[in-house]
């Protein structure tokens, strides 16, 4: 079945770089006491864990990332060489419904620990959130919200890409509080590639 173009991809482009700056400014404003009180929980934790699913997943490895290059101790949940989560720690999790299964299942047993729980989600209300110690909620549309009301974009498009934005936002206001220089940074990339 040939495919009708109704928008090029010059269009589509603009149109998620538009819709992004739209839901980050959004974001930032109405989370502005959330997105201090997350980056001081990384700060304050001893080690980091990072868990999401699919490509919310994917966005929370590129924040365990830069973490890392600050000199964090971080892990991702699953990988196999990831220790067990104490007291002290930090989970840190992406869950556009905030209902994911394994997810809540992990921040419940991490709270049961005594380990705090940091959530990026667009659900005000749901199982997650209600285990945050600190949640910071996204405009954006869920993954099975086709209404396009929320986001033009295909299922959790908008909420996976400010997933990285808060990442990398988090990471730049904390490297500028650390005051340490790129060049002390570069060490901690990863030289096996």
């Amino acid at each position: 079945m040939p495919l009708t173009a109704t928008i090029s991809p010059g269009a589509a482009i603009s149109l998620v770089a538009n819709e992004l700056l739209h839901a980050a400014e959004r974001t930032s404003v109405a989370n502005a006491r959330q997105l201090d009180d997350l980056a001081a929980l990384l700060t304050d934790a001893d080690r980091v864990f990072v868990m999401g699913a699919g490509r919310s997943g994917l966005a929370l490895r590129m924040t365990a990332m830069r973490l890392m290059h600050l000199g964090l101790e971080v892990h991702v949940v699953g990988d196999t060489t990831t220790p067990a989560i104490a007291a002290g720690d930090v989970l840190l999790t992406a869950s556009g419904s905030g209902t994911t299964e394994s997810i809540v299942r992990a921040a419940t047993r991490a709270s049961e620990i005594g380990a705090r729980v940091g959530v990026i989600t667009t659900a005000e209300s749901s199982p997650l959130s209600d285990l945050a110690d600190v949640r910071v909620r996204v405009p954006a549309a869920q993954k099975l919200d086709r209404s396009a009301e929320a986001s033009a974009q295909y299922a959790g498009g908008l909420f996976e890409q400010i997933v990285v934005v808060i990442g990398d936002g988090l990471f730049h206001a904390l490297w500028q509080r650390q005051g340490s220089s790129a060049d002390e940074l570069w060490p901690r990339h990863a030289n096996l590639e």
